[in-house]
């Protein structure tokens, strides 16, 4: 069975991390997804490591299941072709300042002029009723104004610090993902499409005040923002005689069993441990106890001690434990794919698991402008009009 977005054609015109991720999800989903670059490439082709120019990992791992064209879209004859594009597109989605895509006369009315049921769909860094409308937004800025870099001082780093992944460009990727199917679903029952905007700033913040909110919630102000079991110091893999684990002693069943396990029961009777609340309101206490008492055991003592008391425990892994996980061998979760020019590489499985429409790997991620002509064949376009626009470089063609 084709994936459950067969038949949808979505053109994207993103670039980086936030765009690609969102559109990689769409594709792997079953839609024929068809980027769009302008005529220097997507920057993210040339991150090291690389076999090949232009190849990068970071490409590789957010652009599979998709075909590429290459377009200088301030030349007229380019945007003549996407506009041809579009009118039997389902989605466009873009990344750019949406001023930017007015001045490429490409903003939603323009697009809704030859297609009046496109979804386009925009990811930039804030909402555009607001004074921080034209600001450009990268993840660590989007990180810093979303106040990761202080929740991880406040926590206890020696300095204000960006969380080492990419957290905001790839958690507004789902955000756009999910405003798609949404924005799809929406068009069956109307049969009418839409703008959508995606800022950055605000999704983060969902993720961020979800529980650092805190005493913000309530009007007047009850106590402090921030989630203190997120923010307490020990709140962190625990260090053990010779490593490190990662446990929850969360709930009061497994409170009462980890109380058993050191030999002091007396714990549940005391007044910072005896209930969910008095935990909350002492969880320095709680996080230091714990630290204290997994530095006498080794690691695999811990965690044979854990799991057979029914507390939840997980090994602390490195990239390294990672790719060679049993479990992720298990169910063939880093696949390795024979990529016509990269040769040999790792590509990570949808997470999803479905009983039909299951979605595959289709694609191996494009070269640079491999499906410029392809894909301007289908939109109309004769060979003899694509050979003058590569001529003239409004397109590309690998």
């Amino acid at each position: 069975m084709p994936g459950p977005l067969d038949g949808v054609r979505v053109l994207d015109l993103t670039t980086v991390v936030m765009g690609p991720y969102a559109t990689q999800i769409l594709a792997d989903l079953g839609a024929d997804v068809i980027k769009v670059e302008p005529p220097e490439g997507d920057v993210m082709r040339y991150a090291w490591p690389a076999r090949h120019n232009g190849m990068g990992h970071i490409f590789l791992n957010a652009n599979r299941n998709k075909r590429a064209i290459a377009l200088d879209l301030k030349q007229g004859a380019a945007r003549e072709a996407l506009l041809a594009l579009a009118r039997d597109a389902d989605v466009l989605v873009y990344n750019i300042r949406p001023q930017a895509m007015a001045r490429l006369k490409l903003a939603y009315e323009d697009l809704r002029a030859v297609n009046p049921r496109i979804i386009y769909v925009g990811g930039f860094g804030y909402s555009q009723r607001g004074p921080y409308a034209a600001k450009a937004a990268y993840d660590d800025l989007i990180q810093g104004a979303a106040g990761i870099p202080w929740l991880l001082k406040k926590q206890g780093a020696d300095l204000p610090r960006y969380a080492p992944v990419i957290i905001a460009d790839r958690t507004v990727g789902l955000h756009i993902a999910n405003a798609v199917c949404a924005a799809l679903y929406a068009r069956e029952r109307t049969g009418k499409g839409q703008r959508v905007d995606v800022p950055m700033f605000e999704s983060l913040l969902q993720t961020v005040l979800g529980e650092h909110l805190g005493g913000y919630t309530f009007v007047p102000q009850s106590g402090e923002p921030g989630y203190a079991r997120m923010l307490a110091k020990d709140r962190r893999p625990y260090q053990t005689a010779d490593g490190y684990v990662c446990a929850l002693i969360y709930n009061d069943k497994q409170w009462r069993a980890f109380s058993e396990l050191i030999g002091k029961p007396e714990l549940m009777k005391s007044e910072k441990f005896s209930s969910q609340e008095a935990r909350s309101r002492n969880y320095d206490t709680a996080y230091a106890l714990v630290d204290d008492e997994m530095r006498r055991r080794t690691t695999g003592e811990w965690i044979a001690a854990l799991e057979a008391a029914d507390i939840p425990v997980q090994r602390m892994n490195s990239l390294s434990d990672i790719v060679h996980d049993p479990h992720l061998a298990a169910i063939d979760y880093l696949r390795v794919v024979e990529h016509p020019s990269e040769g040999s590489i790792r590509s990570m499985a949808v997470p999803s698991e479905w009983s039909e429409t299951v979605p595959q790997y289709r694609r191996h991620a494009p070269r640079f402008g491999e499906h410029t002509r392809e894909v301007l064949l289908e939109a109309g376009l004769s060979d003899s009009a694509i050979d003058a626009m590569i001529a003239s470089g409004a397109a590309r063609a690998g």
